[in-house]
């Protein structure tokens, strides 16, 4: 069990509220690492990926899971039990993604984008990664930052700033990402700009 997970609510309920509060924080104040109380219960499903999933998904909320998560039965009878989401095989018709750590983050553009009527109809992506601390140096600014933030997560992929930039050039369509590791998460919403840091 990791440091951010030691003294979290042993209730479920305030355990939702707590992680509840902990993702709109991170949504909203991006680039922060809030902490995210969790649970290793969740059979076949990381456990920073099955908290997510426990306080945003429910059995009116479609899911799309990643290759190794798809593939393993525990992960998706647990998932079943505990939320009642329906799980979709086509990506872009998901109200959320949930990607293990052991998948590469596929393109955005495979997943629902929203309409310019109704960008809210796009889906939220949720990658369990290798650190949110260790990785490349990136610059990101926009709402909810006051000037630039540095932030380090590990994992996304080379060509990650390239697909973001083309995510958010579409705006206000476009998917969120919420990084999750180590019970901890980080939102990058797609109004969020980033570049890498030059050395």
């Amino acid at each position: 069990m990791t440091a951010f997970a030691r003294q979290q609510p042993a209730d479920p309920v305030f355990r939702a509220q707590a992680n509840f509060r902990a993702l709109m924080d991170a949504l909203s104040r991006p680039g922060t690492i809030q902490r995210l109380s969790v649970d290793d219960g969740a059979m076949g499903l990381d456990a920073d990926l099955a908290a997510v999933a426990l306080t945003l998904v429910d059995h009116e909320t479609s899911v799309w899971l990643s290759p190794s998560l798809s593939d393993d039965r525990k992960a998706r009878e647990w998932l079943a039990f505990a939320t009642g989401a329906p799980q979709v095989d086509a990506p872009e018709l998901a109200a959320f993604a949930l990607i293990a750590e052991a998948d590469p983050l596929p393109d955005f553009k495979f997943f629902g984008q929203g309409t310019q009527e109704y960008p809210d109809r796009s889906t939220t992506i949720v990658k369990a990664c290798g650190g949110l601390t260790h990785g490349p140096r990136l610059t990101c600014s926009g709402p909810g930052i006051k000037s630039t933030l540095t932030i380090t997560p590990a994992g996304l992929g080379t060509d990650f700033v390239e697909r973001w930039s083309e995510n958010r050039a579409q705006y206000p369509r476009g998917v969120d990402l919420i990084l999750c590791a180590g019970g901890a998460v980080m939102g990058m919403p797609r109004t969020l700009t980033i570049e890498r840091l030059e050395v």
